[in-house]
């Protein structure tokens, strides 16, 4: 059984060569697609067994991001429908292969209405600061300059790993006016931030957002200066198992993405901790994009309870 896509897609996701909620997901819907179309199986009791192993493995990938588990098991809610129907293994095949084909292009397309919804709450002359790198966001404030709004944008660093980087490169080659900060400055330049704009890896059912770490700060220091707090974040983000009053697992990751092996060996008494999440208050936040629409932080209870008639995505 050739497990490449898999162990491949899981490593790129476990080492952050892919990164990004929505790529993330995408990223593993693929593995999954491929990994049916490029198998051959002795029966269907194989064929699932070993799909939702596969399926269980990229899921472990990363363990804040709700959009990885909530699209692996999209597909495989797929698989089991079909196994409740007794479809033939060929026929299991082809509808996952719809299904993955499916999330994929309307992942795509809920970012580009998130950018279509964000860029109205952009005004002209705007100073907009932004954290991490999130699809959704420079969705966001490229539709905002493509309408022809002047406005500058602060992105931060986002240590330890940079991702602010990518965002301020991204911008700047799209036209923007940006500039990047070190994050410890956002009370620095805060005082001149008319809106926050950032994105989620999570989004718990009383609206508290999981995101970057370094987010709440920001968002705390926003709230102090009166400056707007949107979060920008695609459904499939929403994770509908705390509303059974489940928490979101904070991902901690390798002590040498903060300092350099030989530091640590030279000072091995020294404790290094490197959360990569945290979580943002709903009280912080004025609102929430999605692509069904834009929610305060107090409504995403009852949106999670209009697309899901069910509480839980899990498969069991």
């Amino acid at each position: 059984m050739r497990n490449g896509s898999v162990d491949s897609t899981y490593l790129m996701i476990k080492d952050m060569r892919v990164r990004g909620a929505g790529r993330i997901a995408r990223a593993a819907v693929i593995a999954l697609k491929e990994y049916c179309d490029n198998n051959r199986f002795s029966s269907k009791k194989e064929f699932h067994s070993n799909l939702f192993a596969a399926g269980e493995k990229l899921k472990s990938a990363r363990p804040t991001a709700v959009s990885l588990p909530n699209a692996v098991n999209y597909v495989l809610a797929a698989a089991k429908r079909s196994e409740a129907k007794n479809s033939s293994l060929r026929e299991t095949i082809g509808t996952i292969d719809v299904v993955c084909d499916g999330f994929v292009a309307s992942s795509l397309k809920a970012t580009k209405t998130i950018g279509n919804y964000g860029a109205k709450r952009i005004q002209e002359g705007d100073v907009v600061l932004t954290h991490c790198n999130s699809e959704a966001v420079t969705a966001i404030l490229t539709a905002a300059h493509e309408a022809g709004k002047k406005f500058e944008v602060f992105a931060t660093e986002t240590r330890p790993r940079f991702q602010g980087r990518i965002t301020a490169s991204v911008l700047a080659k799209r036209g923007l006016d940006v500039s990047l900060i070190p994050d410890s400055a956002v009370r620095v330049y805060m005082r001149k931030v008319d809106a926050v704009l950032v994105g989620a890896d999570a989004i718990a059912a009383n609206g508290a957002v999981i995101n970057k770490i370094g987010t709440s700060q920001i968002a705390l220091v926003a709230h102090e200066t009166r400056a707007r707090f949107f979060v920008a974040a695609e459904t499939y983000k929403l994770s509908t198992t705390t509303m059974l009053g489940e928490l979101v697992e904070i991902e901690h990751r390798s002590p040498y993405e903060v300092v350099p092996r030989a530091w640590l060996k030279a000072n091995s008494r020294v404790k290094v901790k490197n959360p990569s999440f945290d979580i943002t208050p709903p009280e912080y936040i004025d609102l929430i994009i999605t692509e069904k629409g834009i929610y305060p932080p107090q409504g995403i209870v009852f949106l999670m309870k209009e697309l899901y008639a069910e509480p839980l995505l899990g498969i069991g």
